[in-house]
């Protein structure tokens, strides 16, 4: 318990280290040899390729193949359900997995012939599937232990990682769904640009220094400045059907709705004693660590866009 206390996870948008919080002794500095990495300990150079090879693969399928999308996203579905899922099982909580990644096609697939219906319909089933699984793991003749924790937790996953996700994939239907699907990445890319820019450069006032002790209020002003600039010039120029302002409900709550969605993350994190949810991504983390604030953010984008249309 004390171990997961002095715990800091790295918080990307101001530089945090695990190292950084309070009361915790300095780290030796880089060894000869050894890759160049960023304040938030991460490998700089590793991030940013990985990261440019994820916007060039997404921005190409967007432009070439839109509906494609769906399929990107019923992939990365399964992987951040098993990443979440194994984390959740080291630390002790029994989450069926199985229901959880066959609930999750479900979600995305039926989003393509029926809509919120669908998805709605798919995520109920999912939760009704996981709570037998879980009364009826060991048997009719075995008492289930902490099924009330275990089922919190398996419901919060089922919400966090395929409903969300299918939200994202409801934007790509309507005609104009690669704009608002553009009007997505950009807003939360700007968003956290600007973030982690004005973070690292003036960032003194910390936010909510209990979960993330690096995450500043400074911080969150420079994802509020690049965020709504980048919102409102996706929605002018994507979505020529919406007026400009549109961007601007869409980018504020888009910018909060994100940095909510970094300190759940990172508390979830917290807890279970990690700073990262897995490893897929060199300079990254797990595909997870991406995604915390982005679906969150797709389920806004669609819930705005469908609202003032």
């Amino acid at each position: 318990m004390a171990a997961q206390q002095s715990l800091s996870v790295a918080d990307t948008e101001t530089g945090a280290s695990p190292a950084d919080g309070p009361g915790l002794p300095a780290q030796p500095g880089p060894q000869p040899g050894t890759p160049k990495t960023s304040r938030a300990g991460r490998n700089l150079p590793a991030a940013i390729a990985v990261g440019a090879l994820l916007a060039g693969m997404l921005v190409t399928v967007l432009l070439v193949a839109p509906h494609l999308w769906v399929v990107v996203l019923a992939v990365a579905t399964p992987i951040a359900t098993h990443e979440v899922t194994r984390r959740l099982r080291e630390a002790g909580y029994d989450v069926p997995f199985l229901p959880l990644l066959l609930g999750g096609q479900a979600m995305v697939w039926l989003s393509w012939p029926f809509g919120v219906a669908g998805v709605l319909g798919a995520f109920g089933g999912t939760v009704v599937v996981c709570m037998v699984w879980r009364l009826l793991g060991q048997g009719l003749s075995h008492t289930p232990v902490n099924y009330l924790r275990d089922m919190s937790a398996t419901v919060l996953l089922a919400v966090w990682v395929p409903l969300f996700m299918s939200f994202g994939a409801l934007l790509i239907y309507p005609a104009d769904g690669a704009g608002r699907v553009f009007c997505l990445l950009a807003s939360v890319v700007c968003s956290d640009v600007g973030g982690y820019t004005a973070g690292v450069l003036f960032g003194k006032h910390p936010m909510a220094a209990a979960i993330s002790p690096k995450k500043s209020w400074e911080g969150f002003a420079g994802s509020l400045l690049f965020g709504l600039t980048g919102a409102v010039l996706a929605v002018t120029f994507l979505l020529p059907d919406k007026p400009w302002w549109v961007g601007l409900p869409l980018g504020l709550l888009l910018v909060t709705v994100g940095t909510l969605g970094d300190l759940v993350e990172s508390q979830v994190k917290r807890d279970l004693g990690i700073k990262d949810m897995g490893t897929m991504l060199p300079g990254h983390g797990g595909l997870m660590d991406r995604l915390d604030g982005l679906l969150p953010a797709a389920a806004t984008t669609w819930i705005v866009l469908t609202v003032l249309s």
